[in-house]
């Protein structure tokens, strides 16, 4: 390769759980560099989850990383093109993808619910993700059913 890997940027750790997955997390919900709104958000999500979840021995923070690791794919398709033929090879997700595309797919599926707020529906889409259920949550099946279907093609790995 001509130009030089960048370097990975450090992300610090929230404020409240001094967690750089919060961080991240909150990096992929701000909209328009409005980090303090994007961290309101998130923590009224997680008051949310703890208050309609009081049975869940967990906490609100734990709940939260069980549901994102429950919408988290582990193979995805990916286009190759042979001889002429575009065909959908699956691979393996490095693990700093696997994070990010699950953060995604959480909130953007959490921004498609009904729901008054951005809070109330992150926090819907979150106790569902953590019950097995919900948008993000078919969305990773359903990356893994098209990764178990093209199984066939899985020797053109590049």
């Amino acid at each position: 390769m001509r130009k030089a890997k960048p370097k990975k940027r450090v992300v610090l750790p929230d404020p409240v759980f001094h967690d750089v997955k919060v961080s991240k997390f909150v990096n992929h919900l701000m909209y328009d560099g409005k980090k303090n709104t994007a961290y309101t958000i998130f923590y009224s999500a997680l008051e949310t989850v703890k208050s309609k979840m009081q049975n869940e021995e967990k906490t609100a923070l734990e709940i939260w990383k069980k549901a994102l690791e429950n919408v988290t794919p582990q193979v995805e398709v990916k286009s190759r093109r042979v001889g002429g033929a575009t065909f959908q090879v699956p691979t393996e997700i490095r693990p700093d993808r696997k994070e990010s595309i699950s953060m995604k797919n959480l909130i953007n599926y959490a921004r498609k619910r009904g729901g008054k707020t951005m809070s109330d529906k992150l926090a819907a889409e979150i106790m569902d993700a953590f019950n097995d259920q919900g948008g993000a949550f078919k969305r990773k099946e359903d990356m893994h059913k098209m990764a178990e279907a093209n199984r066939a093609f899985a020797h053109f790995r590049f």
